[in-house]
């Protein structure tokens, strides 16, 4: 269930997503992938979610923005690029389809470490906690009816999907939320590259 805040007066509210993506040549195989399921089970969610690792969402107002996306710098600059291995498909009952993360660890230990740094400046309020991604994997299709689901993991649980990407960087994805609208399209806000730096230089380089 999707909980509705009220904006505070003159505070833009904002959806965030953190992701890791692919490169093309992946992202436009996964992208056919998602096409098909959508002509096949007429799923619109399929064919317009684009490819990605989501490590965490949340909501919140845009004037905390600046320290956030600081803070994530921080953790970028101390994170080593690192190998993603996709694998065939998995599910999550009765209403989204993905892509198996295989090499989990290198996706989990980046999570944990975005958790213990961003976690409060994340939060809004108690009732909405930013969600932190412990299981990674790259959803094909979401929010499946029934019969979307049933037949189409009965097809894609015998299918067979390799792909592999190095990750080295990740993606705030941003999108105002206005109550009784449409909800607009994602938009970059900023790209964080991996630089594995030691913590030291990473202060030197944030405070000098």
């Amino acid at each position: 269930m999707e909980t509705i805040i009220t904006a505070m007066p003159g505070y833009r509210l904002y959806e965030y997503l953190l992701v890791l993506s692919s490169h093309e040549e992946l992202w436009n195989r996964i992208m056919k992938t998602k096409e098909e399921f959508s002509d096949k089970y007429k799923s619109d969610h399929a064919k317009w979610g684009k490819p990605h690792i989501t490590l965490v969402n949340f909501m919140q107002y845009e004037m905390m923005e600046e320290r956030i996306v600081n803070r994530l710098r921080m953790v970028a600059m101390g994170s080593p690029a690192f190998k993603v291995e996709l694998k065939d498909f998995g599910s999550f009952p009765s209403h989204t389809i993905y892509i198996n993360v295989t090499s989990k660890l290198p996706v989990q230990n980046l999570v944990k470490q975005i958790r213990t740094e961003s976690q409060k400046l994340m939060k809004i309020n108690d009732d909405n906690k930013p969600h932190f991604i412990m299981e990674p994997h790259l959803t094909i299709a979401r929010k499946l009816k029934p019969w979307q689901y049933e037949k189409g993991w009965l097809e894609y649980s015998n299918k067979h999907f390799t792909g592999r990407f190095i990750a080295d960087s990740m993606t705030l994805l941003k999108r105002q939320v206005v109550i009784d609208e449409v909800k607009k399209k994602y938009v970059v806000r900023e790209k964080f590259v991996f630089q594995n730096l030691p913590v030291a230089t990473k202060q030197g380089e944030l405070f000098g």
